[in-house]
């Protein structure tokens, strides 16, 4: 009997790969790939190389071209709401760029665009303990990503064009962030950040086992550097995870206290420390929101799907009908509804 069902190829772009997978009608994950972003590269360079890059995953999954329903990106930017561009992605270098035309110039298909936070949240909230619920889910890597689901429906601030938690002000003319501003919470809560941070110790505590964890080499620090070192017993390396914390406490509170979410979900590259992250934030967080000890801090734990909700809800963006106030265009923002979420 003929297979009828219809899949979904999800894309979801980050600051140093790319990944891809493809979704069945039942929300799972059949396939999963990723290349290096190549940030840097002319743009519709990037994009031919996502259109084909799909297409083989696809075929790899054992599913022809022809049997994805549409394509879906998450990208780590503000998009349009009326025009469906990508606004400014700092951490590629995009600006006010067509990425739905573009890569239908190689594949013309329907292409949904979200930012890439928005998708891990979409696809946290569908099913799961987060399902039905309030959900803050942060994700954390070449920046500090965030999708709010509010009552069904992932925020999309007052104007429509997006929720950019990462580029409030944490520390008042502080560090430089890729996006111009000084100060932002992605600047210190990043792991770009935590990789500049454990740098810098390191270059005050050169007897410290974090030289020895990246092999002697500053080029080869990365987000675990910091935390492997630490639990070996490295006091330097502790100073390092202990105030990283400290920071990413401090963006979640300020967010715990504006949104009143019932539940934090962390996501991407960081979250694989698990409790020895979790743990400490869970505390520092809870102290830091406003009226502590009054109301409870929300419950924070690792995200369901790790690396793979990007991805997840990236396919879903094309499968889950969109929000009547935006137009997906075969291509553009969906801002999907979440009432059938679970």
């Amino acid at each position: 009997m003929e297979n009828t069902n219809k899949y979904y190829a999800g894309i979801d772009i980050g600051g140093t790969k790319i990944a891809f997978g493809v979704v069945d009608e039942n929300r799972k994950l059949l396939i999963s790939r990723s290349i290096p972003a190549g940030a840097g590269r002319p743009f519709e360079v990037i994009v031919k190389e996502m259109a084909d890059t799909v297409k083989i995953v696809a075929a790899d999954a054992g599913i022809g071209s022809d049997r994805i329903a549409g394509v879906g990106i998450g990208v780590p930017s503000t998009v349009d709401p009326k025009t469906g561009r990508v606004v400014f992605a700092n951490n590629l270098g995009w600006r006010d760029l067509d990425l739905t035309g573009e890569f239908r110039k190689h594949w013309d298909i329907p292409v949904y665009l979200e930012n890439d936070a928005d998708c891990a949240a979409l696809a946290e909230s569908m099913e799961g303990p987060a399902a039905g619920k309030n959900v803050l889910v942060i994700t954390i890597g070449t920046g500090f990503g965030g999708g709010l689901i509010l009552n069904g429906r992932i925020f999309k601030g007052g104007d429509n064009s997006g929720f950019e938690p990462g580029h409030s002000a944490l520390v008042f003319e502080g560090e430089h962030c890729t996006c111009g501003l000084r100060g932002c919470t992605e600047a210190y809560t990043s792991v770009t950040a935590l990789i500049r941070q454990t740098r810098e110790k390191m270059e005050v505590h050169r007897d410290s086992l974090m030289w020895r964890e990246c092999g002697g080499d500053l080029e080869k620090v990365d987000g675990k550097t910091s935390f492997c070192a630490a639990k070996k017993g490295d006091a330097a390396a502790g100073e390092v995870v202990r105030d990283y914390i400290e920071y990413v406490s401090a963006g979640i509170a300020n967010l715990v206290s504006l949104f009143r979410p019932q539940m934090v979900i962390i996501g991407g590259a960081i979250s694989a420390e698990g409790d020895y992250l979790l743990e400490p934030l869970r505390k520092s967080a809870g102290s830091r929101i406003y009226a502590a000890g009054i109301l409870p801090m929300p419950p924070l734990q690792k995200a369901r799907l790790g690396n793979d909700a990007g991805i997840i809800g990236a396919a879903l963006l094309g499968a889950v009908p969109p929000s009547p106030s935006v137009t997906p265009a075969g291509g553009g923002s969906t801002a999907p509804e979440m009432g059938n979420a679970g």
